[in-house]
């Protein structure tokens, strides 16, 4: 399986591809939590070939420019073990539009040092924008090379890392705590998601805090509105924001929820 091919099953619901082919073995590896600075970036130098993007998010004053360091081919990280166990395709490899159009709104806040949590950290785009806006983050994955990638873009991009931690959404830490913000682009790529991300923001929301979702129509959102309502939140805002690059065009939605009333 392709990275492309992880796309079609992200977006139509297709049924997996039965065989995931260049497979990157790490048996021996360091406790990447323990390094910091250069010695973070050449241990994940030797893990993978990194590559380098520039984009820039936001608009007018707000807008920011991000250099964001990734492995060059994300094809390179499938493995097939973890594919046939849990579906785990390495999209936090990938920088996805809506994580774009998150990272343009996240830049309109001023986070005054109020906790942030974001679920499914990915390349640390979202992560790194939240810092640039004022925000004390906690960038959490499943995948914990997405958690270390995240570090080192946070570093190089706003000088400081946030707080990192690997989260399971089917098993929500007792001791993770509530947040002023909880944020998340596009995670609703398999169905059971939307129960799942539905759940953990009425978990980690304070009671009186706002969860931003972005999401470019995935076939799971109508599920996880639906969702909403059982978990005790709100759809309180929807705006669609078109986003256009080369080939790549998307209407993404960009979703306010709090707790209800």
């Amino acid at each position: 399986m392709s990275m492309a091919d992880a796309r079609a099953h992200a977006g139509d619901g297709a049924e997996p591809v039965a065989h995931v082919t260049d497979r990157v073995s790490i048996t021996a590896r360091a406790d990447l939590f323990t390094l910091q600075g250069d010695a973070l970036d050449e241990a994940l130098s030797r893990l993978f070939v990194l590559a380098e993007e520039t984009i820039t998010v936001g608009e007018g004053e707000k807008a920011r420019r991000f250099a964001l360091r990734k492995p060059a081919n994300a094809d390179h990280l499938i493995s097939e073990a973890d594919f046939v166990m849990d579906e785990r395709l390495p999209y936090w490899a990938d920088l996805w539009p809506s994580s774009r159009v998150l990272a343009g709104a996240l830049l309109t806040h001023a986070g005054h040092g109020r906790r942030l949590l974001e679920l499914g950290c990915g390349l640390g785009l979202d992560t790194v924008a939240a810092m640039t806006a004022g925000y004390a983050v906690t960038a959490t994955d499943y995948y914990e090379d997405a958690l270390h990638v995240t570090r080192m873009n946070a570093r190089h991009n706003v000088g400081h890392e946030p707080t990192v931690r690997m989260v399971n959404w089917r098993q929500w830490p007792s001791d993770m705590g509530t947040f002023d913000v909880v944020i998340a682009a596009d995670v609703l790529y398999e169905r059971e998601y939307a129960t799942l991300v539905a759940q953990c923001i009425a978990r980690a929301l304070a009671p009186d805090g706002e969860a931003f979702v972005a999401d470019p129509g995935r076939l799971a959102l109508p599920d996880f509105l639906e969702q909403l309502s059982p978990a005790g939140l709100v759809l309180r805002e929807r705006t669609v924001v078109p986003f256009e690059e080369g080939a790549v065009k998307q209407q993404v939605q960009l979703l306010r929820i709090t707790h209800a009333d």
